[in-house]
């Protein structure tokens, strides 16, 4: 299902009261009284949020200083198995060790919910969240999003490729990099996907086969380079084309300030997103405040913050089509109707291309990527 927004916007007084049907917790009926039943709690309780990443630091500050709680932060370097097993270790804890809420990659999202581990609710700005990248019952719920791009040293490649079909080309040669292993990194992985569909090939396993001949055709044309492509190898020039998640390319762009001078090219044809989740505890200590901090989040204000670190809030396609991104942040980004086409693979295509990938790899394109 493509990028998708509904016009229709329920009040948040509404969603709160349908809410309050749906989770243990004591609802409030408006936001005025969310806020004074957090304030109540007096802190919030967050894990694995680096402030380095999608603009955290900024939004964490923000969130204290709007609302005057205080905010717990636990191991921002954790992955998301970690931040799970938080949740499974402290079920009975009501101190500052128990994580209220966490973000996490889009598979742990549902497993999540059939292991009674989060609760659900839904925020004011629900139906512009796209269908597809939320649980229908508000356990779950995309926050923001990358694309694959490609991310080019323009001192070496002079002729930047817009799409992947031009990968393919002579001019090419010895410069076509992935950003992990195919047979192991989840990055690569749907690299070799998204190059797939833009074959024409269905996602999941049709498109993991056409991936796996569309990267055994780079390789027989002397195109692919089987190195793991990072800011170093691309400034090096080992690999000056690198296929990349976008934010990760944009940071890049930043971090190398112009030595040598990095484009970023979202494809024109397919555009594959890769999603992470929010979601509350099902032990939180402190719910109010963790509906607060989804209200925070999901808010224009909040998501801006998001696009502030390159990661593309959710709601990006409401945000532009509503005139809510300022004109400063577009100019840093690839062109905002690119984001329009973003692909979000369903759990199932992502693990039956996977699965195709990763065992046919060695024997359809014969790379070892190191």
């Amino acid at each position: 299902m493509k990028f998708v927004t509904r016009s229709v916007a329920l009040s948040l007084a509404t969603l709160m009261s349908t809410t309050a049907l749906m989770t243990s917790f004591a609802a409030a009926d408006s936001m005025e009284d969310l806020v004074k039943a957090a304030k109540a709690e007096g802190e919030l309780t967050t894990i694995a949020l680096p402030h380095d990443w999608c603009g955290y630091g900024d939004l964490i500050e923000g969130f204290k200083a709007k609302y005057g709680l205080k905010v717990n932060e636990l191991n921002p370097d954790a992955g998301s198995g970690d931040e799970i097993e938080a949740i499974k270790a402290n079920k009975d804890n009501k101190g500052p060790q128990a994580p209220d809420v966490i973000d996490v990659g889009l598979a742990f999202g549902p497993s999540s919910k059939a292991e009674g581990l989060i609760q659900p609710y839904k925020v004011a700005t629900w139906d512009s969240i796209p269908e597809s990248a939320k649980d229908a019952d508000g356990y779950w719920y995309g926050d923001y999003y990358g694309v694959l791009s490609f991310e080019v040293n323009t001192d070496i490649v002079k002729n930047v490729p817009k799409d992947w079909a031009d990968l393919q080309k002579p001019e090419y040669a010895n410069s076509v990099a992935l950003a992990g292993d195919p047979r192991a990194s989840n990055a690569a992985i749907i690299g070799v996907h998204g190059a797939g569909m833009s074959t024409g090939a269905k996602a999941g396993a049709e498109a993991g086969e056409a991936g796996l001949k569309f990267f055994a055709d780079l390789n027989k044309a002397g195109n692919f380079v089987p190195v793991i492509g990072k800011a170093a190898s691309l400034a090096q020039g080992s690999t000056p084309i690198i296929i990349r998640w976008d934010y990760l390319a944009l940071a890049d762009r930043d971090t190398l300030k112009g030595n040598p001078p990095v484009e970023v090219v979202v494809p024109t044809s397919t555009v594959l997103a890769g999603v992470y989740v929010q979601a509350i505890s099902a032990y939180a200590p402190h719910p109010n405040a963790a509906k607060l901090w989804m209200e925070y989040l999901y808010s224009d204000e909040g998501q801006l913050g998001w696009l502030k670190g390159y990661c593309h809030p959710i709601r990006f396609n409401d945000l532009v089509a509503n005139g809510k991104v300022p004109q400063e942040m577009l100019d840093k980004l690839p062109p905002a109707d690119a984001y329009a086409k973003a692909y979000f693979p369903t759990l199932e295509e992502q693990g039956a291309a996977k699965e195709v990938i990763t065992k046919k790899w060695d024997e359809v394109v014969g790379a070892n990527v190191q």
